[in-house]
This record gives C-alpha cells, sequence and structure tokens, in this order.
C-alpha cells in the first residue's frame, strides 16, 4: 500500500489516475515489474561493512593488461587483491561479474557540476563571483551534493570529477570530489586541486594590432604584479605571521606561485597556449592546458616542460572555416602520436549544457577511438590519465592494490551507448544508481503500457 501511496504521488493526481481500487491493484502489479523506480532523492551509499569481491568479470585494470574471468576483493573501501579465483573471507559478499566489464569509475576532468542545475534560473547558478579576479574563489564550498545532475552522470559511469568555477580571467580553485556523499565534506577528493584561469582574457582581440598588444602587455604586467604581491605576502607570513594581515586572495594564490598546485589554464588556439607555456616557466607555475584543441601544433613545447592537456570534448565543429570536419575528433590520437600527455573531457566549447552532459564523457572517448584512438589510450584518457593530471591517481583512476574501490560494473564496453552500467561503488560504498532521468523512463514507459491496455 505504500507502494501505492507513492505510485499516486508520481503519476498525477488519485481522483483521476486510481479512481478504483481495481485499477490501484492493477497499476501496483505493473509498478512491481518494473526496476526500481522511487520518486525520491538518491540516498548516499552506507560505508562497506563487509568484504566484496566481483567474481569471473572481465578486469579492466588500465595499468595493465585486461584480466579475462578476473576477481577484485575489496575491504573497508579499499582495493585488496585482484587475480583469479580470489580466496575471499568467509563473510565476503560474493557478485557474479560473469560476462561483465569491470572498470575504474571514469574521471571527468572539468566540470561544473555542482555549481548549477538550470542556467536561466540564477538561484541554481553558483559558478560565477563577481569581478574578474577571484583566487579565493573555492569551487567545493558551493557544491549541491543534492543537485539531480549529480545521479545522472554516476548512472553513466562518472564517480569522480574535478569541480570548477566560471568567469573572466581568474576563476577561483577546482576541487577533485566523489560523486556520493551527504555533504561537501563526504565528497571531497582533493580541494583546493588548483587555480582555473582563462587565458584568452590576457590575448585581447580586435583590429587595431597596436591596441592589441598594449592591451596585452598590460594584462601580463598586472599578473606579474600580483604574482610578486602574493610572494612578498608569502613571505611576510612565514616572518612576522602576528603582524602581517591575513589577505584571502594572495594567502590562496601561495600555493600557485610556488608550484605546489597547478594552474588550469583554458586555452584552445596556439597563441594562447604557447603564451601560457612560455609564461608558466618564466614565473615557475606548473601549467595544464584546459581547451587544447591547437596543443598538436605546440606539441614540442609541450613534451619539453612536461606540459598536459585535458582536451575540451571531441563533439566540436572545426575551430577554422578551412579546417577538416573530423579536426576535434582525431586530436586525441594526434596528441598521443606526438606523445602528449592528455586526457579527454565531456564537457568544452563544444559541449553545449555543460554539468548536464558530464554523463558523454565515455562517448567522447568513443568518439577518439572511433578516429583513431587506439581502445586501451580512450579509457586511460577518462581514467588514469585524468586522476594522473587531476594529482589524484594514488587515490583513482585504475583497479590496483590498495587504491580506492571506486569501480563500475557494465555490461559491455563502457564507451559503446548500448552500454549499461549495472552497479558501482566509490570507496567500497554502493552507490544508488537511479536518477531522474531513469525515473521519467520508468513513468511514461507505465503511461504507454496502461494506454495500450486501455485500448
Amino acid at each position: 500500500m505504500k507502494r501505492c501511496i507513492e505510485n499516486r504521488k508520481l503519476f498525477g493526481s488519485s481522483s483521476r489516475i486510481m479512481s478504483g481500487i481495481r485499477l490501484a491493484t492493477a497499476a501496483c502489479v505493473v509498478f512491481a515489474m518494473l526496476p526500481n523506480t522511487e520518486a525520491h532523492d538518491q540516498v548516499p551509499g552506507a560505508p562497506q561493512s563487509r568484504p566484496i569481491v566481483i567474481r569471473n568479470t572481465t578486469v579492466h585494470v588500465v595499468d595493465g593488461a585486461d584480466i579475462n574471468d578476473g576477481d577484485v576483493l575489496f575491504e573497508a573501501g579499499k582495493i585488496t587483491k585482484i587475480g583469479k579465483a580470489l580466496k575471499a573471507p568467509k563473510q565476503a559478499l560474493e557478485i557474479d561479474g560473469s560476462g561483465k566489464h569491470l572498470y575504474p569509475g571514469l574521471i571527468e576532468s572539468m566540470t561544473d557540476l555542482g555549481l548549477r542545475e538550470i542556467s536561466a534560473v540564477e538561484e541554481t547558478d553558483d559558478r560565477t563571483e563577481y569581478g574578474s579576479v577571484n583566487p579565493n574563489a573555492r569551487a567545493w564550498v558551493a557544491v549541491n551534493p543534492d543537485s539531480e545532475l549529480i545521479p545522472v552522470a554516476r548512472a553513466g559511469g562518472v564517480l569522480t570529477v574535478m569541480t570548477a568555477p566560471r568567469g573572466r580571467y581568474i576563476r577561483g580553485q577546482t576541487a577533485v570530489i566523489n560523486l556520493d556523499g551527504w555533504t561537501v565534506s563526504e565528497m571531497k577528493l582533493k580541494a583546493p586541486a588548483g587555480m582555473y584561469i582563462d587565458w584568452g582574457a590576457m590575448q585581447p582581440r580586435g583590429n587595431d594590432a597596436a591596441d592589441q598588444r598594449k592591451k596585452r602587455e598590460q594584462k601580463f604586467a598586472e599578473l606579474d604584479e600580483l604574482l610578486d604581491s602574493v610572494r612578498r605576502y608569502g613571505k611576510a607570513r612565514q616572518t612576522a605571521p602576528d603582524t602581517t594581515a591575513t589577505d584571502i586572495r594572495l594567502e590562496s594564490l601561495i600555493p600557485v606561485a610556488n608550484g605546489e598546485l597547478p594552474v588550469f589554464v583554458d586555452a584552445d588556439r596556439q597563441m594562447e597556449i604557447e603564451s601560457a607555456v612560455a609564461y608558466g616557466q618564466a614565473q615557475g607555475l606548473s601549467i595544464v592546458i584546459y581547451g587544447g584543441y591547437d596543443a598538436e601544433p605546440c606539441a614540442e613545447l609541450l613534451k619539453k616542460y612536461d606540459v598536459p592537456v585535458i582536451i575540451a570534448s571531441t563533439y566540436r565543429l572545426p575551430l577554422r572555416r578551412d579546417e577538416a570536419y573530423d579536426t576535434a575528433y582525431t586530436l586525441p590520437e594526434r596528441l598521443r602520436a606526438a606523445g602528449v600527455k592528455f586526457a579527454i573531457c565531456g564537457e568544452g566549447a563544444g559541449s553545449p549544457g555543460g554539468a548536464a552532459n558530464a554523463r558523454n564523457l565515455p562517448y567522447h572517448a568513443g568518439v577518439a577511438v572511433a578516429y583513431g584512438l587506439p581502445h586501451p589510450d580512450g579509457l586511460r584518457a577518462i581514467t588514469l590519465s585524468a586522476a594522473e593530471i587531476l594529482g589524484v591517481a594514488d587515490r583513482v583512476g585504475s583497479i590496483s592494490t590498495g587504491k580506492d574501490a571506486t569501480l563500475i560494473l557494465a555490461d559491455g564496453d563502457i564507451l559503446e551507448t548500448e552500454t549499461n552500467v549495472e552497479a558501482a561503488f566509490i570507496q567500497g560504498r554502493a552507490v544508488d544508481l537511479g536518477s531522474r532521468h531513469k525515473m521519467l523512463y520508468e513513468k511514461y514507459k507505465l503511461k504507454y503500457l496502461r494506454s495500450r491496455s486501455s485500448r
């Protein structure tokens, strides 16, 4: 009866749809035959309380060869054994993975997931602070753990993301979070993870070359002065902490200026990429390029200074009218062939919708594979390579002993759109794979079944 009451909430007015007991009973019978479609929000997973072993599955370890008919044991949220026919503790829960594929959880390496729900509704959009210089803006503070977009991404296999603020110029601090938890404190994996800067703001555009050069020199002079202020402030805080007033903007930039945290530079064009790398070397900054559309012509420079690239989506139109239609599709393979470190991101200039499209991450890698990137490299680009670039490879990104048991079990190749994720674990916690998308699917599926039966 409780389920029937929930059905009435889901499927409309009780006076119109549930007018008779026979119809209510029939609805319960039909509903019971369908997958889980609870109307309430998904509940975060409880901490792992007993060992779990997934058996007889294809284990995609990522940092090594796949293991056919392999087993993976994890305890207290950590992977403890990988192999075949593992001996598990007596109290272990055994999951039959026959015919399935076990992967590390996918990693979306740049998104605003958790920071915005509906772009047109200002109250649900916390991506951007006022002003253009906001190094103190901390993305994780604004993350909404109850976002409806989080379960949607999770159901697609994306279990970890780097969420970042938006804005013009110095956008703020990024954070790597897991997509499960009651609070941001439970979700945080690494915060801060780096500083996010729009390098396009350093390259003013216009028809007057002299004016552009003047404005560009002014912007670089301002950034030079800011970093010099940070270093002076950092020394003052060390030598005279009691008499040096706290400045939260300068404080947040100290680990960046010292090279301890990377600067994620939003740059697509060759001039922007070369400028960012050169400036980073001059100032001793650790640079990561996000976007990277023109990264291939910069390959030697990127390799020389060990600068990785987060490719902002393969679902992109050509940047220039005279380029081949598949320029963005082939970029990952061209960077691999050139020896440039890279990860693939599912959200970028060519992926409208932002956080709502984080669920498409594996298909961006799938497009790259279809256009020449070897399959293992495509999988690595959304798992271990992303983890290495974000500085969390000791925790996630591959199926390795000692790492977090952040895993997905799928019924096929995760890069294929037909594949479904059937189970997921974040640090050993079983994750609810329900979402608003699935709920609406079941809702209108039931509507269709009812309309057919009433004919």
